[in-house]
């Protein structure tokens, strides 16, 4: 373990024997650190933080304070983050609330770029790229292997589905379903995320199936439920189909379109 003599940890903080910590640090009291995780120059991890193994705490970042939330009143709420996240420069990461569940979690092999804000009770996936200054309301769902665009502001409660890509500067009120493009204020489909199915290695019959359940559902101008009828009746029932119709019928924010 090396830890730099000008940082500060609580005696009870729970520390792995390979972890770093530098200069100006500030880690409190039962925070738990996997092995192998840095934590950088002047980062504060507040109490109830747990970090997995292999993550990179970049300096002046600022984990587990309490909400932004005036209903708080106190209480143990936690931040959770998996192993081998990436987490820049003036990053915050705030711990749940009693009210909404207790804890704030962030998946594994995320990228949480400078400036990006978590807020309480959010539940971020794995494999999730978040941009510079991409900021996420309390109570927000982050699907596997989403990326969310600079400057994107997604409000309280919504969910953005796996492998789904909001462009940078967008405004998101409603949910954004997996597999899909969004961008605008207020945010809007643009098709599919062809280019991020691609690079994941979707097959072909996937991909084709979608297409024809994102053009059934948003562009022949029939209602929620004729189009899923349809979907049902006319598409081969491919996991990514079944994921893409449950994660809409499961919407109650509404979907964005």
């Amino acid at each position: 373990m090396t830890i730099h003599s000008t940082a500060i940890v609580h005696p009870k903080a729970e520390l792995d024997s390979t972890v770093e910590v530098g200069p100006y640090a500030v880690i409190g009291d039962k925070v738990s650190i996997g092995a192998g995780t840095v934590i950088g120059t002047h980062a504060v991890i507040d109490p109830y933080v747990e970090i997995g193994p292999g993550c990179n705490i970049f300096q002046f970042a600022a984990i587990g304070a309490v909400p932004q939330a005036l209903k708080f009143e106190g209480g143990e709420t936690y931040v959770k983050i998996g192993q081998g996240t990436i987490i820049r420069e003036f990053v915050t990461v705030h711990r749940g609330t009693v009210f909404g569940g207790g804890l704030t979690q962030i998946g594994d092999g995320c990228l949480l770029m400078a400036y990006t804000h978590i807020a309480h009770d959010c539940k971020v996936g794995n494999r999730v790229t978040m941009a510079n200054n991409a900021t996420l309301a309390g109570h927000i769902t982050i699907g596997d292997y989403a990326s969310i665009g600079g400057l994107v502001a997604i409000h309280q409660f919504v969910r953005i589905g796996d492998y789904a890509f909001v462009g940078g500067k967008s405004a998101v009120v409603k949910d954004v379903p997996p597999y899909v493009l969004a961008a605008g204020d207020r945010a809007r489909l643009h098709g599919l995320n062809s280019v991020g199915l691609q690079r994941h290695g979707f097959s072909p019959e996937a991909v084709s199936a979608l297409k024809k359940v994102y053009r059934i559902i948003f562009r022949i101008g029939i209602t929620m439920n004729e189009a899923i009828s349809r979907v049902s009746a006319e598409i081969e029932q491919l996991p990514e189909v079944v994921n893409f119709i449950n994660f809409i019928k499961s919407s109650e924010r509404g979907v964005t379109r």
